[in-house]
């Protein structure tokens, strides 16, 4: 399981995504997961961080709904808790019904054997 989408918590758009082809190609191995926490915090723009939502759609499309999980990193985001979650279920428009719910907790839930 791969934390952070593999960002440097630090770095800003467009450096904190360079390697996203790398980790895109990951996506070929069923073993790997990843984990797209902290998102807000590579955005330049304020919420709802539109500069970051291509970055989630690609990670989404190569590594699906069963193993794209959300969170937060809360303790170090310029956002509300409010935001980090509303980003996801309110703000990507091809984030719905049952992809949804699991890259909101389902999946990770299942991916740790956790029922």
């Amino acid at each position: 399981m791969i934390d952070h989408l593999a960002c440097n918590p630090f770095q800003k758009l467009p450096e904190a995504a360079a390697h996203l082809d790398a980790l895109v190609a990951l996506a070929r191995h069923p073993n790997i997961a990843v984990k797209a926490t902290g998102v807000p915090g590579m955005a330049t723009e304020p919420y709802p961080f539109a500069d970051t939502h291509g970055v989630l759609r690609r990670v989404f499309d190569a590594f699906g709904a069963e193993r794209m999980f959300w969170g937060t990193d809360i303790t170090r985001l310029r956002c509300s808790w409010r935001e980090a979650v509303t980003m996801f279920t309110e703000e990507l428009p091809w984030l719905r019904g049952r992809d949804l719910e699991l890259v909101m907790g389902r999946a990770v839930a299942d991916w740790i054997g956790w029922h």
